[in-house]
């Protein structure tokens, strides 16, 4: 009897020789069970594994998280005086840039994004420096190069591919250097950071990604972001290990990112670790947080505040008494006095540094618009009309960027 139409090759005479399967290209290369990240985040504090802490590194992370809410609280108040343009918070979440500096090498590199000034101070980057763009006052305000630390990078998640660029380069190389990126929840929907994650894993490059999952692109929560279980089961679909990590537990954070700065440094490739924490301020001091949030979750975070935390486990380990507090906290308020009064001083600019380190050549377009403002400065002057005259944006530091 003649077969219909709708008879498929394995029901054709001889079809049972025939099952046919994809070619090998098909075939996952990697096994995803290893790269998937556990159900909970990682937790050091409050469990067992804080018993074998080091004791010395928790001392130095207590030290950095309130040196660090003490720089985020004189910044903001800064705003508030007039000597900051904007400010991005990053109170509540200083445990992940805290311990985002503390596993860099020297040779290694940060790419930071506009909420992480304080990762880069904990770098050791002077704080005015690193507060010079909020202020607008110059493109930067440090020399990256000198710094090891990228410039600060206000769009989202561009500083992704040229953290993978830069490790690629320095792996092709042969040089000793990891690159650690950071980047918030809300740069994780942009292109450029499913374009940096696959070009990593596919060149395996010495590069970190932290996540800060602080819970709010500015207003979008992240269940409008995404649907996926965690933001760190995103690593999967690239081919890299995802983690996932309590963002408030500072030798947690150290101890997740220290084992993936080693994998790259090792040569096994990249890793997005995800650090969920929480953004105790508004966005930026031009943020209205109360339109989107309640108070009632905010207080419920303050009992997970970072420093609370590990000032438990301190104490509770006989590590921390009231004098030592206190000396952490007078260096602290030091360091905030030193920051406000060099913020509070006028700075002197020049306005033709606009064009400085632009371009390693000046192009003739560049060149073409220096001469008209120079024209018009040099017009401003004969007629008397000079304004507040030329200020330069580096305060004290000579020729820092």
């Amino acid at each position: 009897m003649r077969k219909s139409s709708s008879t498929t090759v394995q029901e054709l005479p001889g079809s049972a020789a025939y099952r046919p399967t994809p070619p090998p290209a098909w075939r996952p290369r990697t096994d995803p069970a290893p790269l998937l990240p556990d159900p909970e985040p990682f937790r050091v504090l409050g469990t067992d594994a804080a018993a074998a802490a080091d004791p010395e590194l928790l001392l130095r992370l207590y030290a950095q998280l309130v040196r660090g809410r003490r720089y985020n609280v004189q910044a903001t108040a800064l705003t508030k005086q007039g000597r900051l343009a904007v400010y991005p918070s990053s109170t509540g979440q200083e445990a992940c840039e805290v311990a985002a500096a503390l596993v860099l090498r020297e040779q290694d590199w940060l790419f930071p994004s506009y909420r992480d000034t304080l990762a880069a101070v904990a770098r050791g980057l002077d704080p005015v420096q690193a507060l010079t763009l909020l202020r607008g006052d110059w493109h930067t305000g440090y020399d990256p190069y000198e710094h090891r630390i990228a410039p600060l990078c206000t769009p989202l998640a561009t500083q992704l591919p040229h953290a993978v660029g830069l490790a690629h380069a320095a792996r092709l190389k042969g040089d000793d250097v990891v690159a650690l990126a950071l980047v918030g929840d809300g740069g994780t929907s942009e292109g450029d950071f499913h374009e940096a994650l696959n070009f990593a894993a596919v060149w395996r490059a010495p590069v970190v990604f932290l996540v800060q999952n602080n819970g709010f692109a500015i207003s979008v929560p992240l269940a409008k972001q995404t649907a996926a279980p965690s933001l760190a089961h995103k690593a999967v679909g690239y081919g890299m290990p995802g983690r996932l990590v309590d963002g408030n537990d500072a030798p947690a954070v150290h101890q997740v990112l220290s084992e993936a700065m080693e994998r790259a440094r090792s040569g096994g490739g990249p890793t997005l670790v995800e650090a969920v924490t929480y953004r105790m301020d508004a966005h930026t001091n031009a943020d209205d947080a109360t339109r989107y949030r309640g108070d009632a979750e905010v207080e419920a975070w303050r009992e997970h505040d970072p420093i609370l935390l590990l000032e438990r486990e301190l104490t509770a380990r006989g590590l921390l008494d009231d004098g030592h507090r206190r000396t952490v906290a007078d260096g602290a308020e030091a360091m905030a006095a030193r920051l406000r009064e060099r913020m509070n001083a006028d700075p002197v600019l020049d306005p033709m540094d606009l064009f400085a380190e632009v371009y390693a050549e000046r192009t003739g377009r560049l060149a073409e618009q220096a001469d008209l403002l120079r024209a018009e400065l040099e017009a401003s002057e004969e007629t008397g009309d000079t304004g507040e005259g030329p200020r330069s944006p580096r305060g004290d530091e000579g020729d820092a960027r």
